[in-house]
């Protein structure tokens, strides 16, 4: 396997995951990973539903970091344990989240939208009574509004998330279709030193390709964006590293010879 690190991990920190940390590693082990890092979630004021109580998203951070602390000394001689934390980004908690960056020593943070004005397009009301498309430019002009009011982060999570639950998933989805907003985005991110991950979950939930696509990648390489890191989005051990075989190949077809890790907030790059 030519990708050996999953940046973009939950466990039970998170509050859609019941995966215990350590049974997480004992099968990124298995896969012989030699990096892993735990990105926990963080989304302040996600709305509350009857799936999601109020404090599903929240993060009690001391005591991920005491978990993970010990278990980063456990395992220090079998692969490299990094921290990190998923930040749910809307532009009014600004202030909140450089807060809560620069309490904590964290080695990787990655940015995503996960809230678009007070709703997830994870549930079905956030396409009632609109076309798909009117829901996917809301929630790609969304994360332009992030990427203005928002500094602190690494790489920019899974940039077309929306197409993962849209009423026809990807299947009239593309690049081309939304090329003002993406190519926007990527000039942003990239003045700001920014960098985007390619995250392979998408494949898992019925998806034709990974989240970016394909030519969002093929872009921000023509565009020179260098920084990318692989994540599986796994909540649950079975789902480690999947589909880093067909990550390597986008990312080579795409023109990238390498893919990169964070170690204390710092890019290094690792040949594929």
């Amino acid at each position: 396997m030519p990708i050996t690190s999953d940046f973009h991990l939950h466990s039970a920190f998170s509050g859609d995951s019941t995966a215990a940390m350590e049974t997480m590693i004992a099968q990124g082990l298995a896969l012989g990973l030699t990096h892993m890092c735990f990105t926990e979630h963080l989304d302040m004021e996600y709305p509350v539903t009857a799936e999601t109580p109020a404090g599903t998203f929240s993060l009690n951070t001391d005591s991920y970091l005491y978990d993970f602390l010990r278990c980063r000394e456990k395992y220090s001689r079998q692969i490299k344990l990094l921290f990190g934390v998923e930040l749910g980004l809307q532009p009014h908690l600004a202030p909140q989240l450089a807060a809560y960056t620069a309490a904590y020593d964290f080695d990787f943070i990655i940015g995503s939208s996960h809230i678009v004005n007070g709703q997830d397009p994870y549930y079905a009301q956030f396409y009632e009574g609109r076309t798909e498309e009117e829901c996917y430019r809301e929630y790609f002009s969304s994360i332009l509004d992030n990427i203005t009011a928002i500094d602190d982060y690494d790489v920019y999570g899974h940039l077309d998330y929306v197409v993962r639950y849209g009423p026809n998933l990807d299947r009239n989805y593309s690049y081309e279709k939304y090329k003002d907003l993406f190519d926007s985005m990527l000039e942003m991110l990239l003045a700001g030193g920014k960098g985007i991950e390619i995250n392979t979950a998408g494949l898992r939930k019925g998806l034709r390709d990974v989240n970016p696509c394909t030519e969002i990648i093929r872009r921000y390489r023509k565009l020179g964006g260098e920084i990318i890191t692989v994540g599986s989005d796994a909540h649950a051990p079975g789902d480690i590293a999947a589909d880093f075989g067909r990550a390597a190949q986008i990312l080579d077809d795409c023109g990238f010879k390498h893919y990169t890790v964070f170690e204390k907030r710092t890019p290094v790059f690792l040949p594929l």
